[in-house]
């Protein structure tokens, strides 16, 4: 069995939306309670046992009782909420984390995660599912969900669109062996360049839409320039209710353009990127990449943008869980000398710098592509 995340676009009433933010803001209040309480009781005997998930679920009903309408929440989800939290402290613990912040409800993304016990949650047909203290609700998705459901996540977008993130377990079915291995190298030019000489190009998807995007990010500069010197007005003379930037309708509708172009750059990225992973493990049964530090290259401000741009770490993961899905095998392999090493005798050539593309081996008299000689290189190396 496999578990498969299936995303859906929610449509929910007025009423569905009020009860999903309200929802957000019931499980955005017990983080922030128990994060308190777990600060508190460290702060007040530093030797005391850190608390289980177990121990945090047993203090809700009582949190119920102090704050009833808590009740009106999914009640899975405080407990998802909880979990979340230690395991939040378990990642600080182990120097992988920073310390877990309190939420705030003018973060833009909000989410909740609830169980799916007793069939509270269920796909009615191909246009409605019902979610727990929602009921039927409306959605649109590229496929339905097929298999047994274990938990779904309602989220809102920065722009405003409700989705729901289904978790199912299925069968998925292994795609036919090809007996074909491929070595990939990771470029800025082109995305891809593959030992069996397949370019894959690069798309600045940031670039085709740029100017739009640029037009409102900069009447967002403006506008908020403009709504802080009134909020400032405002403070300076003691008005009784000072405005906040949300108050400021033109400031907020610039805001949601520039998240708008951003989400759909974004879905354009991973749509290209989907195409291309599930292209690689239909023909390859091994596929090798190499293990590269993203956030090293980062520094050349030079490329910073054009490295951000071509997601690598985020081919890495589709191609990670699609492997496994169909069956195939993905190897990380060491970079380095990838590119002056000669794919044909292993001679070292030394470092070539970027705008070399081509060069001829002077141990063999081997002409080659500088990326596919590396993807080569890649291929031919071990994990």
């Amino acid at each position: 069995m496999t578990y498969q995340g299936i995303k859906l676009r929610l449509y929910p009433n007025r009423n569905q939306q009020l009860k999903i933010k309200l929802n957000f803001g019931c499980n955005r209040f017990v983080w922030n309670q128990m994060l308190n309480m777990l600060i508190t009781r460290y702060q007040n005997n530093p030797e005391a046992k850190f608390l289980s998930v177990f121990d945090l679920n047993n203090l809700l009903p009582a949190l119920k009782t102090e704050y009833p309408w808590l009740k009106d929440a999914e009640s899975t989800s405080l407990q998802v909420t909880n979990h979340d939290l230690i395991e939040a402290f378990k990642q600080f613990f182990k120097k992988q984390h920073g310390f877990p912040k309190f939420k705030s409800r003018k973060y833009p993304k909000q989410s909740y995660q609830c169980k799916a016990v007793n069939h509270n949650v269920k796909v009615v047909d191909r246009h409605h599912i019902q979610l727990p203290k929602l009921g039927k609700v409306s959605f649109r998705a590229g496929r339905l969900p097929v298999g047994k459901i274990k938990a779904v996540t309602v989220r809102l977008s920065v722009t405003g669109k409700f989705y729901a993130n289904v978790l199912v377990d299925t069968t998925v079915e292994e795609l036919p062996k090809t007996s074909q291995a491929v070595g990939i190298d990771m470029g800025v030019a082109d995305l891809m360049i593959t030992s069996a000489g397949m370019e894959y190009p690069t798309i600045r998807f940031d670039k085709r839409l740029s100017k739009k995007q640029h037009y409102w990010e900069k009447r967002l500069a403006r506008r908020r320039l403009q709504a802080e010197k009134e909020i400032a007005w405002d403070k300076h003379n003691k008005v009784p209710e000072p405005r906040e930037l949300n108050d400021f309708k033109n400031y907020l509708k610039a805001k949601h353009m520039v998240a708008k172009y951003s989400e759909k750059i974004a879905n354009q990225r991973d749509n290209y990127l989907h195409s291309i992973t599930k292209e690689l493990v239909e023909q390859y049964d091994v596929i090798k990449i190499e293990d590269l530090k993203t956030k090293n290259l980062l520094k050349n401000h030079q490329l910073a943008r054009a490295i951000a741009n071509q997601s690598w770490r985020r081919l890495r993961i589709m191609l990670e869980y699609k492997c496994t899905w169909y069956g195939k095998q993905l190897v990380t392999v060491n970079p380095r000398k990838t590119s002056q090493l000669c794919s044909v005798c292993g001679y070292d050539d030394g470092k070539h710098t970027l705008d070399i593309r081509q060069w001829t081996c002077p141990n063999c008299g081997s002409n080659h592509d500088r990326d596919i000689n590396a993807a080569t290189n890649i291929l031919k190396a071990t994990a």
